[in-house]
């Protein structure tokens, strides 16, 4: 700071520097600051343009003073020929070549003026000293606020109507109509049309803009159009900007940007040239609604029709500024200085203002010394600027050194000062000098804002300052903040800096009991408390509270429930149940089915199956989350047929669509139990009811539904799975290979198996069951084939591979091969397991070789491999052939000592090897032993 030359205000400045900004903001949203702009008419004064300029003006069109000009209460004055003072300002400069910034107001040509009452007025323009800001009125001469016409009495009105007539002027007319426009819309229109009936219109473009204005004021945009068009088609007028511009001036005024920028396109289409006042109107508006793309279209017009507004550069910085589009902020500056326009006071503030932000404070720096260099006066606008700049970057240091050189240079402390120091020396995590300025903020007699109380309450957290804390809190509730909003700033801050349990003790210094009374305040409250893992400060709130909301409060609950449910916290959720109000007549559905969900992740399904129950006799009505939820529940149980019974309930209540996640689980359960019609049903339900098909979808109908559903039917969800860009897992194409295997179609499987290769995704099963088809057929050349591919991707014969090769040998009578295999197996030190043996007892028994059987016994009994039941039922097989039935019956009775149950394949193969030796007696005994056991079922493998 001590390399910048601060001028103080000793004197009058220049007065070519007298362009300062209209609004000189506050630098509170330190985003942008605004200038009000009206366009100017011809009508409004004749054959000069009058102007007010923040209290100074200029006359002429060079920097020259105006003799017998003086300064009176920030008003430009001048005395006329006569002596006598007059409170305007004329310029002989056409109205559209002015400084569009410096057009405020437009007074007429006899001096109407409409002094506005009540407005706010910046009274702080230099040195700290409160001096009288006069502004014109914002809406133009007779408009109150709103654009309505005010009610101004002129007794000369009656009197200059009944002057004209059907012989009047057009001269006499326009001036007429004038007077009207500032006195009612309707009376100006009415005569407009009076004059359009007479013949007043003709090449009379004056009046068009007049009537215009009036009808914009009225917002009837379809009248607007249409008299544009008989502007030119009836009248024989010329559109120009000026015919816009008063359209385009009530959209600024009002902040209808849409109306503004079809004007503004109508305009191009019918290849009007816009001038500085339409492009200063859109930029302000456009950079007071936020509309970057027509801010940045209009803007890339402007510079093509090679029209300079300052104002319009001003406020395409600050658009791109509050959008934190520094890059493009910069970038604008740039094109500003390229283009060769002089900045003024209000574009120098915002040029300060895009580095303050970003904290570059060497390029405030020295914006801020070119500003000085410019003659320009610093206002307190631009040290607040500036203090936030430093503050931002946390260099509090020279924030203090500006804060200190406000007295040196004439100006006063306003609130934005005092909050800039408390946001820079909050941020900076210096607690003394924070608070310090947080007093004196209080002491001037202002008020924090939000972002000073936000502030102040992060710094307490960190510094653990309770009892400053609760006065902070105070002051908010002064200010008029709502319970809940102090809550959501207390509970920010503290549970950031891990001190969340100090939350409740604070509150309850300060006013715990109207927090106990705001259903909001409690709701934030005890959600914190909840994912803070603070349960008992949380129950206490919920026991304590004095609101009665039951809506709200199941909803609560509910929320609460599922935030332990989210995180783990099951017994949390269990708790927090156990102390919800509950109704036994009807219960919440939705609290219901999370607390069964919770209850099954914790195997607590007694308790889940209790709540489904009471959910049942209750006159809730089950909807589809409901149904999904008790199905889980079952399923995690392990409880199938009762999740069976579920799915039925629900298929009869035709309403109910099950979504994708129900349909999963209904394919997984029918799967589980077999029940191969249902799944076939599910199927083509899902089909029918359009739902959603994602991967996981795809990959579970063909798991689940593949041996359900026709081979071709599979197929088509195949491809249809496929085209649909989704991936099949390995265990997805591992049943496509054994459906395709066992149907024969092989030249399919084969398809399935490259792809499997190609993806990756070939496992050691793929090959076992590519391998297991190919046996199955007889094709041993294949066979062999995908052995030695199973080999040379690096996988070791499985023991399944060698027992589908010894199975496919030995049933066609390939006994070498058979024992090559056996060799093989050998040799590899792969384990013979329960299917090797029984494969071998099975071929052997088929041959009559019981002497090798019994050698296949001797080795099962060495190996301490006990034989099961398909193996009692090869041997009884192969006793039968051997025509050895007694030893057939000694087998079932070893059976039975040894707790295997003979299934119906069991006494076919005994029966078979009784009658085989003509012990047909024996026989019917068995026979009718088994139908009385009552043996049913398809059995294991002979």
């Amino acid at each position: 700071m001590a390399s910048l030359r601060i001028k103080s205000p000793a004197g009058p400045p220049e007065l070519r520097r007298r362009n300062l900004a209209r609004n000189p903001v506050h630098v509170g949203d330190l985003v942008g600051f605004s200038s009000k702009m009206l366009p100017m008419g011809d009508h409004r004064c004749a054959g000069s343009a009058v102007i007010t300029s923040h209290g100074v003006g200029y006359v002429g069109a060079g920097r020259k003073s105006c003799p017998g000009a003086f300064l009176k209460n920030g008003v430009v004055c001048s005395l006329d020929d006569s002596g006598v003072r007059v409170s305007t300002l004329c310029s002989s400069l056409p109205s559209e070549a002015l400084s569009f910034g410096s057009k405020m107001s437009l007074v007429n040509s006899m001096g109407f003026a409409q002094k506005k009452k009540g407005c706010k007025l910046w009274r702080r323009l230099q040195g700290g000293k409160k001096l009288v800001k006069h502004r014109a009125p914002k809406h133009g001469l007779g408009k109150d606020r709103h654009g309505h016409k005010s009610a101004v009495k002129d007794d000369g009105v009656d009197a200059l109507l009944s002057g004209i007539s059907k012989e009047s002027s057009i001269e006499e007319c326009n001036s007429a109509l004038i007077r009207l426009e500032k006195l009612s819309d309707e009376k100006a229109l009415n005569f407009f049309d009076w004059m359009k009936v007479n013949g007043k219109l003709k090449g009379n473009p004056h009046a068009y803009h007049l009537a215009l204005q009036a009808i914009a004021w009225k917002e009837d945009w379809k009248m607007a159009e249409l008299l544009l068009c008989e502007m030119v088609a009836d009248s024989g007028c010329t559109l120009d900007a000026r015919a816009f511009n008063g359209l385009i001036y009530v959209c600024a005024k009002r902040r209808l940007d849409a109306w503004a920028t079809k004007w503004f396109h109508m305009m191009l289409e019918r290849e009007v040239q816009p001038n500085l006042s339409t492009f200063g109107m859109l930029m302000v508006l456009y950079q007071k609604t936020g509309k970057l793309s027509e801010a940045e279209f209009t803007f890339q017009k402007m510079r093509n029709c090679n029209i300079k507004c300052v104002n319009a550069y001003s406020a395409m910085i600050t658009l791109y500024t509050r959008l934190g589009l520094f890059a493009k902020s910069e970038d604008t500056i740039n094109l500003m200085n390229n283009d060769g326009l002089v900045p003024n006071m209000e574009n120098w503030l915002v040029r300060l203002n895009v580095y303050c932000q970003q904290g570059k404070m060497e390029e405030a720096e020295l914006v801020l010394q070119s500003m000085v260099d410019e003659g320009f006066t610093l206002n307190i606008v631009a040290y607040n600027t500036l203090i936030t700049g430093y503050g931002k970057s946390s260099d509090v240091q020279k924030a203090n050194r500006v804060f200190d050189s406000l007295g040196s240079a004439g100006l006063a402390p306003d609130e934005t000062t005092y909050r800039s120091m408390v946001e820079g020396f909050g941020r900076a995590n210096i607690y003394e000098e924070a608070i310090l300025y947080y007093r004196k903020l209080k002491g001037a007699g202002f008020r924090p804002n939000a972002s000073n109380f936000y502030t102040m309450i992060n710094l307490l957290a960190r510094r653990d300052d309770n009892e400053t804390a609760a006065e902070i809190m105070e002051d908010m509730r002064a200010a008029g903040c709502q319970c809940s909003s102090i809550v959501t700033v207390l509970v920010r801050a503290y549970g950031a800096v891990g001190r969340m349990h100090k939350v409740l003790p604070i509150l309850q210094a300060c006013f715990n009991k109207k927090i106990l009374f705001d259903a909001t305040s409690c709701s934030i409250l005890v959600t914190s408390f909840v994912q803070k893992s603070l349960l008992e400060e949380a129950l206490y709130i919920l026991r304590e509270k004095k609101w009665k909301d039951s809506a709200f409060e199941d909803n609560l609950y509910h929320m609460l429930i599922c935030s332990c449910k989210e995180g783990g916290s099951y017994n949390d959720a269990v708790r927090i149940y156990n102390q919800m109000p509950k109704s036994e007549t009807h219960p919440n559905p939705r609290i219901s089915c999370t607390m069964i969900d919770v209850f099954s992740m914790m195997k607590r399904f007694a308790d889940a199956e209790a709540i489904y129950l009471e959910l049942k006799a209750s006159a809730s009505v089950l909807d589809m989350i409901a149904y999904s939820v008790i199905v889980r529940m079952y399923i995690k149980a392990q409880r199938l047929e009762d999740a069976c019974s579920i799915l039925a309930e629900m298929e009869k209540q035709k309403e109910i669509i099950p979504d994708k996640y129900l349909f999963l689980d209904m394919l997984r359960t029918y799967q589980k139990c077999g029940l191969l019609e249902k799944l076939a049903d599910t199927y083509y339900w899902i089909r029918k009811s359009q739902v959603e098909c994602d991967e996981a979808m795809y990959n579970c109908i063909i798991n689940c539904c593949g041996r359900a559903i026709p081979v071709d039917e599979l197929s088509r969800i195949f491809d249809e799975m496929i085209q649909q860009g989704h991936l099949a897992n390995t265990v997805t194409l591992n049943v496509l290979l054994d459906i395709y295997g066992k149907a024969g179609l092989f030249n399919r499987a084969e398809k399935v198996f490259i792809m499997a290769r190609k993806q990756g995704l070939a496992d050691i099963i793929s090959y076992n069951t590519i391998i297991a088809a190919y046996a199955k057929s007889g094709n041993f050349h294949s066979m062999n084939y995908f052995v030695q591919m199973m080999q040379d991707a690096g996988f070791p014969v499985s023991p399944e591979a060698y027992n589908c090769m010894l199975d496919a040998y030995g049933k066609a009578g390939q006994l070498e091969e058979f024992a090559s295999v056996l060799q093989k197996m050998k040799r590899a030190k792969c384990k013979f397991d329960h299917y090797t043996y029984n494969i071998m007892i099975n071929i052997y028994g088929r041959r009559g070789w019981i002497e090798d059987v019994s050698n296949v016994l001797a080795e099962l009994k060495d190996r301490g491999v006990v034989p099961d039941l398909y193996s009692y039922n090869t041997l009884i097989k192969a006793y039968g052939i051997a025509r050895m039935p007694e030893d057939a019956v000694k087998l079932m009775q070893e059976m039975r000592i040894k707790g295997i149950s003979p299934d119906r394949v069991t006494y076919a193969n005994l029966i078979a090897a009784l009658q085989r030796n003509e012990n047909f007696l024996e026989a019917v005994k068995w026979s009718l032993w088994m139908r009385q056991t009552g043996v049913v079922g398809c059995g294991a493998r002979a």
